[in-house]
This record gives structure tokens, C-alpha cells and sequence, in this order.
């Protein structure tokens, strides 16, 4: 949230480990969303309604500016969960460290017709026109995933609406929901409470089954207390997606200081457990991003916060470099394994791009692209970027494009291929720990090819490579962990393995500083 001259990040952590358990609300602060403090824990187990653990929730301002933080409460070992609040103890201090769980707590209970053992994570409330707020908070009923909705008054009192906000059958336990408006025809982000003509809503959640993020766009109906999809609007894992890779549990919220919306999310270790507990740390928030409704009105367009422009250093730039097929482009003068990597590809013709296999309808992004590797020649495509390379090519993590021609138009495909990111093998040996995974990531960019180009940029960190292509109209994030391309080691090449030439029209990259401790 943003209160005061201040942005708030409270997070799931656990201060004993680098694995799931013990979780608390952990707290940093920023004047940017770049440069940190960490401040002590916000909330933690401490009270009959939070003893055996204070899971995810939200935080939402009150008039009057007030802050309110909204999370699920764990009860008993049957993991029973409740929802409860907290408020600043103190209103003055800047980084409000300490937080007040009043007695009154848990403020919603379950009732008979909700699974109290999957009832968590309320979003950030919003205020009708009627005086009521209303949250909703992430569920299922047998398999159908479910938007409990409730309202209030006061903001202490809720009563739960008889139908939920939102639901669907066979999608499973819905986590960490988020509903917010968009602005139809403005860039400007909106406030939680917004509603109007010009207003689209957004409606994601978190699937446990899957452990993705999805979202569809659509209209909230306050005096029917329904939110309804658009009708080409798919819910579940046939859906859209905010990132095609590792990127879970996000929120939104509205920034006031910029009149924008920022969507963060978490990105999991994909390394062995038993790699985990060496390093002694586990998961990362990623890059805040932008969020705006895409002009066509079918997607949102996520961009990496302008902040992060700040910690951009020595800059190198590359322009109308043509690449014929098997060509690569080796990218020097930067700190290549931390850069910031903005490229524009063009083509002369569509001609050569490979038909598309009807029998491929039925595979997602990611089978695609599993399928068809950076390696594999193609007639467009595969062209893109060699990420975290070492020298000799044992290791890398190809960025990249792939096009084809699909019965009555073009079909993008962008690729974040993390299946040769490593030369070590692992295999986790701990009971309950999990292998090493290095998917190749993949997702359809909806484009049209008419001026024959595409822009890709790749936010590169050691571990970490976020991928925006078209202007953030499809978003890819990967966690690898290379034993060769590591610091000054590391490589990055711009590379064609299809026969049709491209031309890098313009690339720029930036060495990436570290943020410093945000200073008091």
C-alpha cells in the first residue's frame, strides 16, 4: 500500500527458514519501490484468532486516512481460518512499525455454507455508492472456486452476500483473489472504490492446482452484486494469465502519488528444497509492474515500474544489425547477468513463417514451446535474446520469439526456456522436498504483425530473467540457476535460428546497479 510519502510491502515469510511454515507478516518500506528498509515483523501468531499462523490478506485505506490491514487467521491444527484486522498503533510514524490486532478479532467466521478450512485471503475493500464495503475472499465448494462476498458498514460487522462475487465449476480452491477497475479509456490507474462507463473490472485469482495466476476482464453489477466476465473471457487455466511463468500469489493496489496500479508478484525458488536451505533463503518479489486495460479492450499491458529506470548504469546500443539464419550478436559492455535488455525485431516477410499444426490447438504456450526449443529451426523464428550464456553455450536461458501461420491469421509465440540454465543436476533428497524444475515457459502474444516488427525486453538478475513482449502484452518470468554463467562469466547474445533474416532494429541495454538500504 501507499500511506503517507510511504510505499508498504507486507509479505508471507517465515524468520525460521528457507521453507514453507511459521509464517508472519514481514515488513519493509520505500520512498521508490526500489530502495528498501526492512522494519520488524507487522503482525505473528499471537492471539487465540492467529495462533497457529497469520496467512495472506490485503491492506486498505479508510477515510480519514486510515489503514487497515485484512488477513486470514489460522485457529487450530485443523487449519480452521478466520478473517481478522489490524490497525497502526501509531499514526505518526512514518513506517508504522507497530500494528494493533484488537480484541474484537475474528470479525468473519464461516458459516455452514463455506469451507472453513480453504476461506482465506480477503482482498482490498471497496466502498459502494450504497455506504457499504464490500471484500471478497478466495474459497471452493467441493471443486467449484468460489469469491465469497461480504459487506459491512462499518467495516467491523460483515455479513456475507447469499451468492458469491464471482465463481466457477472444476477450477478448484481459489487463492489470493484481487478485484480492481481499470480505466477504459485513460492509462490512469483507479482506485479500488471506482465505478463508471468508461470502467472495466479485473478479476484475478490464484489456483492452487496449478499454482499460476489468471485473470479475466469484465463488469461488476454493484446492485446485483455480480461481477460477469466478458462472454470471450475464459475463467480457469484455459485463461489469461499476468505472467505464462513463475509468478504467483499477486496483488494490485492503487498508488495515489502517480494515479497508476501496480501488480506485484512473487516468483518461488525452482531449485532443489535441499539448494534452498544451502542458500538459506527462498522467493523473491519481482519487478513491481504498471497495469493498464491493452487499447483492444481483451488483455491488460504490464510494464515495469519507471523506477527502476534509476538503477540503470553504463548503456550500450546496437542498431540494424541483420541475423541470418544460425547468426548470433554477442552483447558486451554491460554487466550482462544484472541488465535491463530492450530490443526491437523486424522482418521483411510473413512468407516464411511455419504453418501451424491444427493438433497444436489443443497444446498450451508452454507444451509448444517445449516442443519447439530455441534450437529447433524454424522459417521465423526461433529469433531472440541468449540470457545468463556462459562462454561455450554448456548453459543458457533463451528469450524468443516464434511465428506461424495459422489458418486465417499469424500466431506469436513467445518462449522463456529455462531447460538449459544449468549444467548440474539435482535431485532433492529431503522428504518432503522437491526436484529442481526448469520448464520452458511459453504464452501466445496477441499482435498484429502488420508492421513487421516485435520488442522484447528482458529484465535480467542473476537468478531471475522478466520478459515483456509487445509492449507487455504477454509477460514471462524464470528462475534459473547457472554454475558457469554466473557475475562477470555470464554472456548475452541476440540470436536467429530460423531462415527467414531478421534485423535487430534497435537493442539497448543498460548494466543494472544494485538498490541501496532506503536511508532514514
Amino acid at each position: 500500500m501507499y500511506f503517507n510519502g510511504y510505499y508498504h510491502l507486507f509479505y508471507q515469510y517465515n524468520p525460521k527458514g528457507a521453507v514453507w511454515g511459521n509464517i508472519v507478516w514481514a515488513h519493509s518500506v520505500s520512498k521508490d519501490l526500489i530502495n528498501w528498509k526492512k522494519v520488524p515483523h507487522a503482525i505473528y501468531p499471537s492471539k487465540p484468532f492467529d495462533k497457529y499462523g497469520c496467512w495472506s490478506g490485503s491492506a486498505t485505506i479508510l477515510p480519514g486516512n486510515k489503514p487497515v490491514i485484512f488477513y486470514t487467521g489460522i485457529i487450530d491444527k485443523n487449519q480452521t481460518q478466520v478473517q481478522n484486522y489490524a490497525v497502526p498503533a501509531n499514526l505518526s510514524d512514518p513506517y508504522l512499525i507497530e500494528w494493533i490486532k484488537p480484541d474484537n478479532n475474528p470479525i468473519i467466521v464461516a458459516d455452514q455454507y463455506v469451507n472453513k478450512t480453504t476461506f482465506r485471503d480477503p482482498t482490498t475493500a471497496w466502498l459502494g455508492k450504497d455506504g457499504y464495503w464490500r471484500t471478497t475472499i478466495g474459497g471452493r465448494r467441493k471443486h467449484r472456486g468460489m469469491a465469497f462476498l461480504y459487506r459491512s458498514k462499518d467495516f467491523i460487522n460483515w455479513v456475507r452476500v447469499h451468492h458469491p462475487l464471482h465463481s466457477k465449476n472444476g477450477t478448484g480452491n481459489w487463492e489470493c483473489p484481487d478485484f480492481f477497475p481499470v480505466a477504459v479509456t485513460s492509462k490512469n490507474g483507479l482506485d479500488t472504490s471506482a465505478i463508471g462507463q468508461n470502467v472495466k473490472h479485473v478479476f484475478k485469482v490464484s489456483l492452487d492446482l496449478t499454482r499460476y495466476d489468471y485473470y479475466t476482464l469484465g463488469t461488476y453489477f454493484p446492485e446485483k452484486e455480480r461481477y460477469i466476465p466478458d462472454k470471450d473471457m475464459v475463467d480457469g487455466w484455459e485463461g489469461l494469465r499476468y505472467d505464462y511463468g513463475n509468478f504467483y500469489a499477486s496483488k494490485s493496489f492503487f498508488d495515489p502519488s502517480k494515479n497508476r496500479r501496480i501488480l506485484w508478484g512473487w516468483a518461488n525458488e525452482s531449485d532443489s528444497t535441499d539448494n534452498d536451505v544451502k542458500k538459506g533463503w527462498a522467493g523473491v518479489q519481482l519487478i513491481p509492474r504498471t497495469v493498464v486495460l491493452d487499447p483492444n479492450g481483451k488483455q491488460l499491458l504490464q510494464w515495469p515500474i519507471e523506477e527502476l529506470e534509476t538503477l540503470r548504469g553504463d548503456k550500450v546500443e546496437l542498431s540494424n544489425k541483420v541475423l541470418m539464419k544460425g547468426e548470433k550478436v554477442g552483447i558486451k559492455g554491460i554487466t550482462v547477468a544484472q541488465a535491463d535488455v530492450d530490443v526491437t525485431f523486424s522482418f521483411d516477410s510473413l512468407d516464411k513463417a511455419e504453418p501451424f499444426d491444427p493438433s497444436w490447438e489443443k497444446l498450451n504456450g508452454e507444451k509448444l514451446c517445449g516442443l519447439k526449443g530455441s534450437t529447433v529451426q524454424g522459417g521465423l523464428g526461433p529469433f531472440g535474446l541468449l540470457t545468463l550464456a556462459s562462454e561455450n553455450l554448456e548453459e543458457y536461458t533463451p528469450v524468443f520469439f516464434r511465428i506461424f501461420k495459422a489458418q486465417d491469421k499469424h500466431k506469436v509465440l513467445l518462449c522463456s526456456d529455462a531447460s538449459r540454465s544449468t549444467i548440474v543436476e539435482d535431485k532433492t533428497s529431503m522428504k518432503d522436498g522437491r526436484d529442481a524444475w526448469r520448464p520452458s515457459f511459453g504464452g501466445f502474444v496477441n499482435i498484429d504483425l502488420s508492421s513487421k516488427k516485435l520488442s522484447l525486453r528482458s529484465l535480467i538478475d542473476n537468478s531471475v530473467v522478466e520478459s515483456f513482449a509487445a509492449g507487455g502484452k504477454t509477460v514471462i518470468t524464470s528462475r534459473v540457476y547457472p554454475s558457469l554463467a554466473i557475475y562477470d562469466k555470464a554472456r548475452l547474445y541476440a540470436f536467429n535460428n530460423g531462415t527467414e533474416a531478421v534485423k535487430i532494429e534497435s537493442l539497448a541495454a543498460w548494466s543494472m546497479n544494485r538498490p541501496k538500504l532506503m536511508n532514514h
